[in-house]
């Protein structure tokens, strides 16, 4: 779907703006102002065909101006009409309006008649136009007795309405007794005289309630006729009312309704005439009888018609040509047709004109000793004649006047002198109307006078025209001339437009525009000037218009409107949907810049109009909004064609709600077998609409459809009406049959019964047909009901069978079935396998090998062999527990496989046995066989006791899986300084019959790392880890002890404290200003303890968990991320410092590790023991 953005930008538009003020302003060039001498001019009249309602009183317009002011009088029917001695009349004050009183007493019909208005002052007199004054009539129906129509079915019929003649003429329509309109269509219309025709009745037709209602909408009353009775007969009723009174070879004893060709019933003949006024609506009808029902097609003979004005009304019966012309004039032809023939009827149109205007004549304004011409040109057809008035009077008989010269429709005026003021009348007829048209010659000496108020301001949006007005009068006529600016040069040039009545126009403005323009105007008596400004502005655009969005029903959509706009303007925003106002609704919101609509409907779907205002310009932009959602589901779904294995369905499409319908889903319901349960059937194109669709003998058959498109599925249709198929034989068998025993001596037969659909008929059974194969045995068969299983008893074990399974039911039997493989029961199997032979490949890993059994002896299908195997003992503990068995399966007739995951260093038996789909039979002779030995697991335990000076104490445990014969342990060790660097690696070997070990001769106050591990004769198992320290010289504990409980330490660590407040109150400062930080002073005068060498009276011990760490730390595996910052790679950012271990903050704020004690160890890899922190290691920390 093509995206639909638009966008509209108005400004003053240079060609419709200056034409209008244009006109506007040389229109007041000829205004005389009031203030003058000036004879009078008719300014307001009623109409010349003036209908009024009999009910009110009667105003006849007559308004005029000049100076002196006018006075007024009147004619009526050519004669003066005296108005004083009418009391129901009264003229307005300093008009010439009349008022006729009818609501007092005054009967409108007493002044009908023809009026004119005379308005007069010493400088002349003009007249109106003659004012034909009619009162409306509605007059009611004349009662008549109206017969009933009886009529045959196929004919013709009009009824007539002829309603009262009345003015204006009335709106005819036809209702019936409900006051409901009388549905039309292609055959049953009302013509354009009121008559309600019936190209061919039916007998739906027949009601006594055909009423013509006349409405007269200028007494706003409806007049009824009195109904019409309509009674069709069918011909077979016909000819049973008829019988007894007419003879066996009457005419309607043998005719059928029989169909008709088209004869035109409006108009009659074969031609007619038509005449029509330039300017009106040219209305031409033919209705047409015939069955079947005529169609109606309109040409022009010699000619194309018109386009854009040609339109068809009533079923085309009516051709429609608006503001017909000359050009229109022609014979038109209308064509009735239908599948028996035609007919045809031309109509000559001609098109005739009242007189309408060429040139009007236009008040002339001269100064004495001027010359000028009134002219007044007139066309229509008949061409019109011309008469001249002078003051209201033929110009043949008004006074003489020496200036003037008539000359047809030119009247020249030479040397006029201020005696030729007076008001001319231009009348222009023919046979169908005429023009009347009042311009009068007013002689003035005046000087120029400018009419524009002075400093106006003209604001003009940039690039469009501008039009500064210069509305002058003077007589004789002033010269127009434009300066920019107080001493500037008079404008000319191309980039200038010098109206005729002063305006100065600029085609296209720029910013270089702006400024002061001066106009002046002179004449020989004078001259005058005037100065007006002119501001350029910025144009207003929409920066971010609108898009076209699709949006699923009940969402959110937004349309946006960004503008940009010239400063000095206030714009205003407005939202338009279809070109109409929002809905009052407060889905709608309207923002600064857009518009949301919240829970989308399918009313809301159509073009949304951003609309900005300014004072001066005004920018649109619209988008379209298309709400999508699921499609309506299909309705009239109708059955065609039925045949036995066949349908023709057919539906109307739902609407689609603006996404197009893929296709449709058709379903179907059994009500003879599954009621209520709808079945997928096919489905179709979205843009088919009739499927043929393929039956089942005996269903009762519902359809009903789904319309499917990008958003989802519809709602299902209202199910078709039903059918049900006849009964037939059966056209498929039972699938999925099957012959598998469950007992040694039987074979069941198995199969998938139909479904009921499938049944065709009543009766459904099936024919159960079996016999040995490869056995010259006839078939044995069994007729069983509507089941699927079927027992075969005394069977042999395990023999082939061929089956069949073949439906039928009361009508016959189904195509012969095809033939399907069964066994019947197995039975368990007879032998062992024999020969079994193990290879041992390692201490965890076995090869089985065997014989297969006969297949004879398996008395069932192979399903393969199951290796039992299990561990007796384990050599290396000469201990017995729970046997438990294991199981490997070996599918098919392999004869090997592979026994995983045995125990190293231990006894096993294993077994095999062959197995069928009845289970296994015996088991082989049990074989036994070793595995050897394998390398053991880790030491249970390893624990580090009794602490001195130079000496730890180590325990352990025997591996859980020895996996052999322990020959040794393995021990090794190296101390760990305090920057967690390796020493030397030692390794002792220890007997395995061993279970602790002291070692001696080590560093006082020195952590150590073990590693221990237990062997076999095949190699070494995993190890474990631990680590242990040895203690200080217990003097130095005594004194450390002594220390932390001086005063002075405590005294020492306040101020320390304190010193470490301020000095991160001054970092924070400093950070926060952007700046780093220096901290070498402070590392060289408190050296970090974690990178310092560790002094030998320093040393604290404790004792660590195996937990999780079994591995040996190496030389520089300890990093900064293992919470020590080393000092090479400091930095002088306290940022930088805030990453490591040693750089974090406490809960209250404090920095702790840079500037504070040893913090206390925590494990790097989750696995070493955590060490209290010491007194005297944060006094350390400070020395």
């Amino acid at each position: 779907m093509q995206p639909k953005i638009m966008m509209k930008k108005k400004s003053i538009s240079a060609s419709k703006a200056s034409l209008v003020l244009f006109l506007c302003q040389m229109i007041s060039a000829l205004d005389v102002p009031l203030d003058l001498s000036q004879p009078p001019t008719i300014t307001q009249q009623s109409p010349k065909d003036y209908i009024v309602d009999p009910r009110e009183n009667i105003v006849i317009q007559c308004e005029a101006k000049g100076k002196p002011p006018p006075s007024f009088s009147w004619t009526r029917n050519g004669t003066h009409f005296d108005i004083d001695k009418d009391a129901q009349v009264t003229m307005k004050p300093n008009s010439g309006t009349l008022v006729i009183n009818i609501m007092n007493g005054g009967k409108a019909e007493a002044y009908e008649g023809v009026y004119q208005c005379t308005a007069r002052n010493e400088r002349g007199a003009a007249i109106s136009n003659n004012i034909v004054i009619r009162p409306s009539r509605s007059p009611l129906w004349t009662k008549e007795k109206l017969e009933p129509n009886q009529v045959r079915e196929g004919d013709s019929l009009v009824l007539h309405c002829r309603p009262p003649v009345g003015l204006p003429p009335p709106i005819i329509f036809w209702m019936d007794n409900a006051f409901q309109r009388l549905p039309q269509s292609e055959r049953v219309s009302q013509g354009l005289n009121g008559d309600l025709y019936f190209s061919n009745v039916q007998p739906e037709d027949t009601r006594e309630d055909y009423i013509c209602y006349a409405r007269f909408n200028h007494t706003q009353t409806i007049q009824q006729k009195q109904p019409i009775s309509v009674k069709v007969f069918s011909m077979d009723s016909l000819n049973d009312t008829i019988a007894a009174n007419l003879s066996d070879t009457d005419i309607y004893g043998a005719r059928p309704v029989t169909e008709r060709q088209p004869v035109l019933l409006t108009p009659t003949g074969s031609t007619s005439t038509k005449v029509e006024l330039r300017g009106n609506v040219l209305l031409l009808e033919c209705i047409a009888a015939g069955l079947p029902t005529p169609v109606i097609r309109w040409i022009k003979e010699g000619g194309e018609l018109p386009a854009n004005r040609t339109f068809f009304e009533n079923f085309k019966k009516t051709l429609k040509i608006t503001d017909v012309s000359e050009a229109d004039s022609g014979n038109y032809k209308c064509i009735a047709r239908n599948t028996l023939g035609s007919a045809h009827h031309v109509i000559s149109v001609t098109v005739k004109a009242a007189p309408y205007w060429i040139t009007a004549p236009r008040n002339l304004v001269l100064s004495p000793g001027e010359d000028g011409t009134l002219i007044c040109r007139a066309n229509g057809n008949p061409k019109p004649s011309i008469s001249w008035l002078a003051n209201g009077v033929p110009i043949a008989i008004a006074p003489e006047d020496p200036s003037r010269k008539v000359d047809g429709d030119t009247i020249i005026f030479s040397q006029v002198q201020e005696r030729s003021s007076a008001v001319y009348q231009c009348n222009a007829s023919n046979e169908y109307g005429y023009l009347l048209a009042n311009a009068f010659v007013n002689v003035l000496a005046e000087p120029p006078r400018i009419l524009t108020p002075a400093n106006k301001l003209y604001q003009v949006i940039a690039d469009s025209p501008a039009l500064l007005d210069c509305a002058y009068f003077g007589s004789p006529k002033p010269e127009i001339e434009w300066f920019k600016g107080v001493k500037g040069s008079i404008l000319r040039g191309s980039e200038y437009i010098f109206h005729d009545n002063g305006t100065l126009e600029i085609p296209v403005a720029q910013k270089d525009s702006t400024g002061a323009y001066t106009c002046v105007a002179r004449n020989k008596l004078g001259k005058i000037q005037n100065e007006v400004q002119l501001e350029i502005k910025d144009p207003t655009v929409i920066i971010k218009q609108p898009e076209y969005k699709v949006i699923q029903r009940y969402g959110q959509v937004s349309f946006e409107c960004i503008i940009k706009h010239d400063s000095t303007l206030l714009p205003t925003v407005i939202w338009l949907k279809d070109n109409d106002e929002l809905p009052d609704d407060e889905r709608f919101l309207v923002g600064k810049d857009n518009l949301t609509i919240m829970n989308v409907t399918d009313k809301d779907d159509g073009t949304y109009t951003c609309i900005v205002n300014t004072t001066l310009d005004s920018v649109s932009a619209s988008a379209v909004l298309t709400v999508v959602a699921r499609p309506n589901p299909p309705f009239d779904l109708e059955l065609t064609g039925q045949l036995e294995r066949s349908v023709e369905l057919s539906w109307i499409p739902g609407d689609e709600n603006n996404s197009p319908i893929t296709n449709f889903v058709i379903e179907y319901e059994d009500g003879l077998h599954e009621p209520g349960v709808w079945h997928y059937q096919t489905e179709v194109p979205g843009t088919q609409t009739t499927v043929q669709l393929k039956l089942s003998p005996y269903v009762n058959y519902s359809f009903r459809v789904i319309a499917v498109n990008e958003i989802g599925r519809s709602q299902p249709s209202e199910p078709s009406e039903q059918y049900l198929t006849k009964s037939a034989n059966p056209d498929e068998n039972p699938s999925n049959v099957q012959g598998i025993g469950s007992e040694p001596d039987n074979l069941v037969i198995t199969w998938e019964s139909l479904k009921g659909f499938q049944s065709n008929g009543p009766g459904l059974q099936y024919k159960v047909s079996w016999r040995q194969k490869d056995v010259d045995d006839e078939w044995t068969s069994v007729i069983v009901a509507n089941v699927s299983k079927y027992i075969v008893s005394g069977t042999p074990t395990f023999v082939p069978y061929e089956i069949k399974v073949q439906a039928l039911n009361d009508l016959g039997y189904a195509p012969e079935p095809s033939e399907v493989i069964g066994h019947s029961g197995e039975d368990l199997p007879m032998v062992a396998p024999g020969n079994v032979q193990v290879h041992v490949i390692n201490s965890t890993l076995a090869k089985v090998h065997w014989d297969p059994v006969p297949l004879k002896t398996v008395r069932g299908h192979l399903q393969g062999y199951k290796v039992y195997y299990w561990k007796v003992q384990s050599l290396s503990r000469r201990s017995r527990r729970h046997v438990e068995k294991k199981i490997l399966t070996f599918r098919g007739n392999k004869t090997f496989g592979m026994l995983p995951g045995l125990e190293p260093y231990s006894t096993y038996k294993l077994n095999v046995r062959v197995a069928n789909g009845k289970g296994e039979g015996p088991a082989s002779p049990d074989k036994v066989f070793r595995t050897p030995e394998g390398v053991p697991s880790s030491p249970s335990f390893l624990k580090i006791t009794n602490p001195t000076l130079d000496s730890l104490t180590l325990e352990w445990g025997s591996p859980t899986h020895p996996n052999g014969v322990l020959t040794s342990y393995i021990l090794k060790f190296q101390p760990i300084n305090n920057t967690h660097e390796l020493g030397p690696l030692v390794e002792i070997r220890i007997p395995a019959n061993e279970s602790s070990l002291i070692l001696k001769n080590l560093n006082y106050s020195t952590r150590y790392k073990f590693y221990f591990n237990a062997q076999t004769s095949v190699g070494s198992g995993n190890q474990i880890t631990e680590e242990a320290v040895t203690i200080m010289d217990e003097a130095m504990a005594s004194r450390q002890v002594d220390i932390a409980t001086q005063g002075w330490f405590i005294g020492l660590m306040c101020a320390v404290a304190l010193l470490i407040l301020i000095l991160l109150i001054v970092c924070f400062i400093r950070r926060n200003k952007g700046g780093k930080y220096p901290v070498k002073e402070k590392e060289d005068a408190h050296a970090d303890p974690e990178i310092q060498p560790m002094k030998e009276d320093d040393g604290t011990f404790g004792e660590y968990s195996d937990a999780e760490d079994h591995k040996p730390l190496k030389k520089g595996s300890r990093t900064p991320s293992d919470r020590t910052v080393k000092k090479e790679d400091s930095d002088d950012s306290l940022v930088d410092y805030g990453e490591g271990v040693n750089g974090q903050f406490n809960e209250d704020g404090s920095f702790i590790g840079q500037y504070s004690g040893k913090k206390e160890k925590e494990p790097a890899e989750g696995n070493e023991s955590s060490e209290a922190p010491s007194p005297v290691n944060a006094m350390n920390s400070f020395v």
